[in-house]
C-alpha cells in the first residue's frame, strides 16, 4: 500500500470513529485530573496526564468503532448513515476490526502503564461498550448506557491518579452521564421514523419529540445541579462557578436551536455547542484550580 493509499484510509477510518467527536468527553477526563489533584494535594506527573490522554483516545476510538461495525447492517437501510465507510464499502469489516483491537490494545497499554486497579477495571468499561452498541436492539435505555461509557472518563482518570474514587468524581461522572444522555437523545431525533419502521428503540420513537425534549431539559437541568454540588468541599470557587453559569447559558442556547416543529439546527446543537460546553467547564475548572 503507497503512503498516499495509507493516509487516505486513515482518514477514513477517523472519518468512521468521528475522531473529532473526542473532544465531548475529553475535556472532562482532564476535568477528573483536576479534581483529583484538588483533593491530594499534588500535580499530576507529565507521564500520567500522556497516559491517560493515551487511554481516553483508545477506549473511544475502539467504543466507536465496535458500535460501528454492529450497526453495520442498519446504517445501510438508513438513508442518513448508509454513506458511513463500513455500509458504504470504504472500510472492510476486517479492517474495522483489525482497527478496533488496535484502539483496545492501545487502552490496555496505557491502563498498565497507570496502576493495576485501571487495568483491572479495563474489561467493564469494554462490558459498557459492547452493551451499548446493542441496546437499541431491546431497550430505549441506549442513550443512558452511553452516558455511562462517557461518565467513565473523568472517574478513570481519577483512579489513573490516586488509585480509588472519590465523592466528587462521581459527582462529575453522573454530570457527564446526564449531560451526554441528553444530548444523544437530542441526536436520536433525527432517526424517530426509521427507529420506529425498524423496532428500534429510544427515547423519541417511544415517548415522541416534544416529551422527549422536555426530558432532556430536566437532564440538562440535573447536569448543571450535579455541577454547582462541586463548589462543596473541592476547593473550587468563584472561577468555577461563573464557567457552571456559563454553561447553564450554553445550554439554554442549545435548547432554543431545536423545537420539535423544526430541527433543522439539530446539528449545530449537537457537533458545535457541546464541544464548546464541554472545553468552556474545563477551561474554567482549570483556571480556578490554578489559581
Amino acid at each position: 500500500m503507497s503512503i498516499t493509499a495509507l493516509l487516505d484510509k486513515t482518514k477514513t477510518l477517523l472519518e468512521m470513529i468521528k475522531f473529532s467527536h473526542t473532544i465531548f468527553a475529553f475535556p472532562f477526563a482532564l476535568m477528573g485530573v483536576v479534581l483529583a489533584s484538588l483533593a491530594s494535594g499534588r500535580a499530576p506527573g507529565v507521564g500520567q496526564i500522556f497516559w491517560i490522554c493515551v487511554a481516553m483516545v483508545g477506549a473511544r476510538s475502539g467504543a466507536m468503532g465496535l458500535n460501528r461495525i454492529i450497526d453495520a447492517r442498519i446504517d445501510k437501510d438508513n438513508p442518513r448513515t448508509a454513506e458511513r465507510p463500513i455500509p458504504a464499502g470504504k472500510i472492510s469489516l476486517v479492517e474495522a476490526w483489525l482497527f478496533v483491537g488496535g484502539s483496545f490494545a492501545v487502552l490496555l497499554l496505557a491502563a498498565w502503564m497507570l496502576n493495576p486497579l485501571c487495568f483491572y477495571l479495563a474489561p467493564v468499561a469494554f462490558s459498557f461498550f459492547v452493551l451499548y452498541a446493542y441496546c437499541k436492539r431491546f431497550t430505549a435505555l441506549a442513550h443512558v448506557v452511553l452516558g455511562i461509557c462517557l461518565a467513565a472518563a473523568p472517574i478513570g482518570a481519577w483512579i489513573a491518579l490516586r488509585g480509588d474514587i472519590g465523592w466528587q468524581v462521581i459527582v462529575l461522572g453522573m454530570a457527564v452521564l446526564f449531560w451526554v444522555s441528553g444530548f444523544d437523545i437530542f441526536y436520536s431525533l433525527q432517526d424517530v421514523e426509521f427507529d420506529r419502521e425498524k423496532g428500534l428503540h429510544s427515547i423519541p420513537s417511544k415517548l415522541g419529540i416534544e416529551r422527549s425534549l422536555l426530558l432532556v431539559r430536566a437532564f440538562h437541568g440535573m447536569m448543571v445541579f450535579l455541577l454547582l454540588l462541586l463548589l462543596f468541599g473541592t476547593g473550587l470557587g468563584w472561577i468555577y462557578f461563573l464557567g457552571v453559569v456559563t454553561v447553564s447559558g450554553m445550554l439554554i442556547y442549545e435548547h432554543r436551536l431545536v423545537k420539535p416543529d423544526d430541527l433543522s439546527k439539530l446539528d449545530a446543537a449537537f457537533f458545535n455547542m457541546n464541544g464548546y460546553i464541554s472545553v468552556t467547564i474545563f477551561a474554567f475548572t482549570l483556571i480556578d484550580a490554578l489559581l
